[in-house]
């Protein structure tokens, strides 16, 4: 099972919606997909369900259908990980439901995170529980895919949800604001991985499975970009060249040298996703992805021209990744 995270410390750059219409877009190419939703925010939950259900899910007391219900018995002391609730989105893709109360996780992940160096054994299941979380319900749903939305920030809690990706993707938009929380991300990304290798070789822990920690970037996708005859506005192009330099030197830890055409997509660069900005409402009204709106939505005239283009953007998208991932194709047109 490939497990993709999708993170940028800088918020706004289009991330959750990305992780959405990229789950729905592989459930469409025949991909089993479970989506984890380990944002504290929850946006992701937000987007894929209605309010009703929010609701039942969320109820005043207890929330034991959500990520932290399935949590709560490890950090409160009283037991391990339970099995997580698997909400059924489509026929073929499912989501691990958000919880704002994934924040009260922080100070604990925070604490046991330098005593896995010390190799304690609470440290270990506390540190891995979002990975074993994950691993064991993407087995339950014979997931292919699982694709986990984190929050916009390098705290304790992304660095658990990190620690259970094979691999990231690196939202980022064409701005002064993408190119700092790149140069941020880079750093921090290497370090966590450095220090969860050593770590590993301490675990306690017999016959519990841990992950690898790879966190492998596989490249960044540019978002909400504006052009103008297929090229970007002069407002945005001299941020969009830096880019790649950045993400070289920061991301990947090498020089920043890039060839002529990096801003292209290919390289480190998967592929632009258009601000489809028309669609969205209509979209969030229809609890659908962008891609799938109909005339019955309100996606009329023009509007169909556009819902063409972006399923072209996404499905171009979902093969690039998968072919970054060596994820298998499914055979589906």
């Amino acid at each position: 099972m490939i497990s993709i995270a999708f993170f940028n410390n800088k918020g706004g750059v289009g991330k959750t919606s990305l992780v959405y219409h990229l789950a729905r877009m592989y459930g469409e190419l025949g991909y089993r997909v479970l989506a984890a939703d380990l944002d504290p925010q929850s946006n992701l939950s937000i987007m894929a369900l209605n309010e009703e259900r929010l609701e039942e899910l969320w109820p005043d007391d207890e929330h034991p259908e959500t990520i932290f219900g399935a949590v709560q018995p490890l950090f409160g002391g009283t037991g391990d990980i339970r099995d997580a609730h698997i909400e059924p989105i489509t026929e073929r893709v499912a989501l691990l439901v958000g919880d704002l109360a994934l924040a009260r996780l922080e100070d604990d992940l925070s604490t046991e995170w330098p005593r896995c160096l010390e190799g304690r054994e609470r440290a270990f299941r506390v540190t891995s529980a979002f990975w074993r979380l994950i691993e064991k319900a993407a087995s339950s749903y014979e997931a292919e895919v699982c694709l986990i939305d984190v929050g916009p920030n390098l705290g304790a809690i992304n660095r658990a949800a990190l620690i259970a990706a094979s691999h990231v993707v690196v939202p980022v938009a064409p701005d002064l604001f993408s190119l700092q929380g790149l140069k941020n991300l880079g750093p921090v990304l290497r370090q966590w991985r450095e220090t969860w290798r050593q770590s590993y070789a301490k675990s306690p822990l017999k016959g519990v499975a841990l992950p690898q920690g790879e966190m492998t970037p596989i490249g960044y996708v540019l978002m909400q970009h504006a052009e103008r005859l297929g090229r970007p506005t002069k407002a945005y192009e001299r941020w969009h060249a830096r880019i790649p330099g950045v993400y070289r030197e920061s991301v990947l830890g090498e020089g920043r040298s890039v060839s002529p055409g990096s801003t292209s997509p290919g390289g480190d660069q998967i592929t632009r996703i258009k601000h489809y900005r028309s669609l969205m409402p209509l979209a969030m009204d229809a609890r659908k992805p962008m891609f799938l709106l109909k005339p019955a939505d309100g996606a009329i005239g023009a509007h169909q021209t556009y819902v063409q283009q972006c399923y072209g953007d996404f499905r171009t998208l979902a093969e690039a990744v998968a072919r970054r991932t060596r994820l298998h194709w499914s055979g589906q047109p």
